[in-house]
């Protein structure tokens, strides 16, 4: 999740400094200007809102790093035999899965790991001490087939789009809704006003919260297709499961914060629908139904 939400939050950054930039210019207001100009808002709007995401994408590997203090292993000199294990276990997933080779990490933190990167070929496969401690070498093998399944699925490519799509919703209609406001209730004829700017700002919060919903449930959708891939590559579903129960099992005063939504997704309610992962019961079921080729 931690990767999740470094791609959301940078990319919601760059899409509001680059909004307030564009109408800083007085792009707003060319837009505006004669009336509302609907072609040249939705180009407005897919410039916005795809930027965000895709250097959020392109920065992803080295934000990912950073924030975790993730030490990458030489896959020419492993300190030890645990980071042996690690890059001859990964590789040889990437190798099955048919991708590229990643860089493998470890760093410092409860029990977690993560995926991230633009391409296929050129991704990060990242594991926490506290996973390594606490699971046997089979369950952090299911684990990290989980991680090189999303890469092989190109989940971060996929989000990207999606993230891209609903961010031009959220700036085409913040705009539509504020030109409406501004004209028929502030009943101003020229230009825009204050309340189209006004309105802008809470329609793109309002609609950026909606539409985190759409990434949230698609992100659901992601986590059991790469337990499902974490199944096909180890070869029996029966790792993973064990794997997801050790994470079900752990104290909630031990859950990183990247854990926190899986805790709460599954007691349901309105948090629920803004949790990057399904619980973790519903993650074992649909992983009991599934067949293993």
């Amino acid at each position: 999740m931690k990767r999740i939400f470094l791609f959301i939050v940078t990319n919601l950054a760059v899409m509001v400094v680059l909004s307030a930039t564009l109408r800083i210019l007085g792009v707003d207001r060319m837009i505006t200007a004669q009336g509302l100009n609907v072609q040249a808002l939705l180009i407005f709007s897919v410039v916005v809102g795809f930027t965000g995401a895709i250097i959020s994408l392109l920065m992803s590997k080295p934000m990912a790093k950073w924030s975790t203090g993730a030490q990458v292993i030489d896959p020419n000199a492993p300190g030890g035999p645990r980071e042996a294990w690690l890059i001859d276990t990964v590789h040889q997933l990437a190798d099955r899965a048919g991708i590229g080779r990643p860089e493998v990490a470890i760093y410092e933190g409860a029990p977690n790991a993560f995926a991230t990167g633009a391409f296929k070929n050129d991704s990060l496969v990242a594991v926490s001490t506290g996973l390594l401690d606490s699971m046997t070498e089979e369950e952090v093998a299911a684990v990290l087939g989980h991680e090189v399944a999303h890469v092989a699925n190109g989940d971060m490519i996929t989000l990207t789009l999606i993230q891209g799509v609903v961010n031009t919703f959220v700036v085409f209609l913040a705009r539509l809704v504020g030109y409406f406001i501004d004209r028929v209730v502030f009943k101003n004829e020229r230009g825009v006003g204050i309340g189209y700017y006004v309105t802008v700002i809470v329609c793109e919060i309002v609609f950026g919260i909606l539409a985190s919903i759409i990434v949230a449930w698609f992100s659901r959708q992601r986590e059991y297709r790469a337990d499902a891939g974490s199944a096909q590559l180890m070869g029996s579903r029966e790792p993973m499961m064990r794997a997801l129960a050790r994470l079900g099992g752990l104290e909630p005063g031990e859950l990183p914060k990247s854990f926190e939504a899986s805790g709460i997704a599954g007691k349901g309610g309105l948090a629920a629908i803004f949790a990057s992962h399904p619980p973790i019961q519903a993650r074992i079921a649909a992983l009991q139904q599934m067949r293993v080729a």
